[in-house]
C-alpha cells in the first residue's frame, strides 16, 4: 500500500504509566493497509516548530482505530501530549517496510515465533503478536527492573506466553532479555525450529542478531533510528548491511538479523 497523507481525528490521548501515553486516532486509509512494524509519521502541532515530523510505530489496529504508544521525552512528543481528543493530526503512513508472518521449515511442522521485546520495542511487536497469535508465539521482555516492563498485560491479554526477564532481578529472570532468549532456545522443543522478531534498544539488538546467527535461525530486527523525513529522501537514517548503507525508515525499519553488519 502507498502511503498517504491525511487529516486524522483524534479518539484517545492518554498517559497510561510516567511519560507514556497511548495515542489513538481514526483512519480507515491507515487501518486497511497496515502491516505490523510499519510506521507513520506525525505533525505534533500546528506551528512552524517543531520542524520535524515524529515518527510513531503501529502498536495496535482496531476496525478503523490506529493506536500507538510513545514517551513523551522531547519537545515533539510533549507537544504531541497535549493533544486533544476530537483534534486533527497531519499524519503520513502507513511508511516503511514491517516484519513477515512465520514460515515453516521444509519438511517440519510450523517454526514456533519468538518475540523479543526491550523497553519501548513493545511499540510494534504487541500488532505483530496480535497478527501471528495462532501460531502461538512465546513473547519475552526485558526491563531494567519490575517498575520499567511494558506491555506485558497487552501481550498475555492476546493469550501469548511471556516470560519477564530484569537486570535487577525484581521480576521475573534475573539478567539481559537476551540472555533469557539463549536459555530458551536451549530448553524448547519444537519440530520446526524457530523464527526471532525483535525490536529495542540497539545493543539488544545486536546480541539476538548474533544469538540468531549462531543458532541458524532467521530473525528479523525491528530498528530504532532517528528519522528526519521519513520516506528515504534525506538519507539521515541509513545503517550498515552487507550490500551496502540502506535506509531505515524506506528500506527498514525491519531488517533481517544476517543482513545488518553492524
Amino acid at each position: 500500500m502507498l502511503p498517504a497523507q491525511i487529516k486524522a481525528k483524534i479518539t484517545s490521548n492518554k498517559r497510561f504509566k510516567d511519560n507514556y501515553w497511548h495515542l489513538e486516532f481514526e483512519s480507515g486509509v491507515i487501518a486497511g493497509g497496515a502491516l505490523p512494524g510499519q510506521f507513520v509519521n506525525i505533525k505534533v502541532g500546528d506551528d512552524v516548530e517543531p520542524l520535524l515530523r515524529r515518527p510513531l510505530s503501529i502498536h495496535w489496529i482496531e476496525g478503523s482505530r490506529v493506536r500507538f504508544f510513545y514517551e513523551a521525552v522531547g519537545i515533539g512528543t510533549q507537544i504531541l501530549s497535549g493533544r486533544r481528543p476530537g483534534e486533527l493530526l497531519d499524519v503520513i503512513g502507513p511508511l516503511g517496510n514491517g516484519f513477515s508472518v512465520p514460515g515453516k521449515a521444509k519438511g517440519t511442522g510450523p517454526k514456533l515465533p519468538i518475540v523479543v521485546a526491550g523497553g519501548m520495542g513493545g511499540a510494534p511487536l504487541l500488532f505483530l503478536a496480535k497478527k501471528i497469535r495462532s501460531s502461538k508465539p512465546l513473547v519475552l521482555i526485558g526491563a531494567r527492573t519490575k517498575r520499567e516492563i511494558l506491555c506485558g498485560r497487552e501481550f498475555k491479554a492476546l493469550g501469548n506466553a511471556v516470560k519477564i526477564a530484569t537486570d535487577d532481578g525484581s521480576a521475573g529472570f534475573k539478567g539481559r532479555v537476551t540472555e533469557l532468549l539463549s536459555q530458551v532456545l536451549r530448553e524448547a522443543k519444537t519440530e520446526g525450529g524457530f523464527s526471532l522478531y525483535a525490536c529495542g534498544p540497539r545493543p539488544m539488538l545486536k546480541a539476538v542478531s548474533k544469538i540468531a546467527c549462531d543458532n541458524n535461525i532467521d530473525s528479523q530486527l525491528s530498528l530504532e533510528e532517528h528519522m528526519a523525513c521519513g520516506i528515504g529522501a534525506c538519507l539521515g537514517c541509513v545503517v550498515a548491511t552487507k550490500s551496502g548503507y540502506k535506509r531505515v525508515c524506506k528500506d527498514g525499519p525491519v531488517f533481517s538479523g544476517k543482513e545488518l553488519t553492524w
